[in-house]
């Protein structure tokens, strides 16, 4: 049983509806190993995998990377990959000294709890201060519930990820930030 890859189909559920009118293929990794296992960091390498699948499948295209927690990780990881655009975090483990320079012209966007008891906030917006010096275009929305699982007021988690998935396509227009706004997406604030 997968659990995490289980939580995951609303939120590809939800980028299928806000894109079905624009042929957007929206398509799953699958891990072949539990765990990042250090130096291996097995994630990264079939995300790789699944971005070498995908090319091959439909040339070339603009690609959005979504993951959660560890597999936020690997796809901030894999961002450099051919026609990935933009990253879309969720609660993402970015522990200290994580490579930026790769991210250099690519859109992070990155949502997270600031209750987050599994992940740290804190350390995902470090994260993204040393992208944005590295380069990249960030966006950082604190969620304000919904803790690790992102199952508390889980329809906005998967409305603010639908929403910047879009935008990051090229779709829609990317919402106004408000330099000090605690939720950056406007209608991610509904019910």
């Amino acid at each position: 049983m997968n659990l995490p890859g289980w939580r995951m189909r609303p939120f590809a559920s939800a980028i299928a509806r806000a894109t079905e009118r624009e042929g957007v293929l929206v398509a799953h990794v699958r891990y072949r190993h539990r765990g990042w296992n250090g130096d291996d960091a097995h994630p990264v390498t079939d995300t790789g995998r699944a971005l070498e699948e995908l090319r091959a499948l439909t040339g070339s295209v603009p690609v959005v990377l979504v993951g959660h927690s560890l597999g936020g990780r690997a796809a901030l990881r894999a961002a450099a990959g051919p026609g990935v655009v933009g990253v879309v975090a969720l609660a993402p483990w970015c522990p200290p000294g994580e490579p930026t320079a790769h991210l250099l012209g690519r859109t992070v966007v990155a949502l997270h709890d600031e209750a987050d008891s599994v992940t740290s906030a804190a350390d995902t917006w470090a994260f993204l201060a040393h992208a944005r010096t590295a380069g990249a275009h960030v966006v950082g929305i604190t969620m304000p519930r919904g803790g690790h699982t992102m199952l508390r007021d889980a329809r906005r988690w998967h409305r603010c990820t639908a929403q910047a998935v879009t935008a990051l396509l090229g779709l829609a227009p990317f919402p106004e930030v408000p330099a000090d706004s605690a939720e950056a997406l406007r209608g991610c604030t509904g019910p």
